[in-house]
């Protein structure tokens, strides 16, 4: 099931690999900070969470009430932008991107999101990949509903 390789093709992947080096090189930078980054923080947010915190009924806080509650948010937000950004890149891109996003919408707050974190959470895999984060860290499990 070969299919038809064009004389000279490996040669032109060399070639822009020698002439792109320095994106080559921080690629791969990327790809291994994403990932400790992935490793580091997902358990952190993760265990973080309250057991509760996917049910539809639960309550928000409010907005915030002073400038250095406002300057948080920003910057909170800010962030999880930043996270969600490298997280799509990274889906491309060798690296965690779905990890990276997920960190990212747990930070940012936008209309929805609730509905997308919950969507994601509910999946037996990722519910069954957070739970045992939360296990490891002595935390109850999630609920989702």
């Amino acid at each position: 099931m070969g299919g038809y390789v064009p004389a000279g093709w490996w040669d032109s992947i060399q070639a822009w690999l020698d002439s792109n080096a320095m994106l080559v090189w921080w690629m791969c930078v990327v790809s291994v900070g994403s990932l400790v980054l992935a490793i580091v923080l997902l358990p952190i947010f993760v265990a973080r969470l309250d057991a509760d915190y996917f049910i539809a009924s639960r309550r928000r806080s409010g907005p915030p009430r002073h400038l250095g509650g406002w300057l948080l948010w920003i910057g909170r937000n800010l962030i999880g932008l930043v996270f969600v950004l490298a997280g799509v890149v990274l889906l491309v891109l060798p690296g965690q991107g779905l990890l990276m996003i997920i960190i990212g919408l747990l930070l940012v707050d936008f209309p929805g999101k609730r509905a997308i974190e919950r969507k994601i959470a509910r999946r037996p895999k990722i519910l069954k990949l957070l739970n045992g984060i939360r296990s490891r860290r002595g935390r109850p499990p999630l609920v989702v509903d």
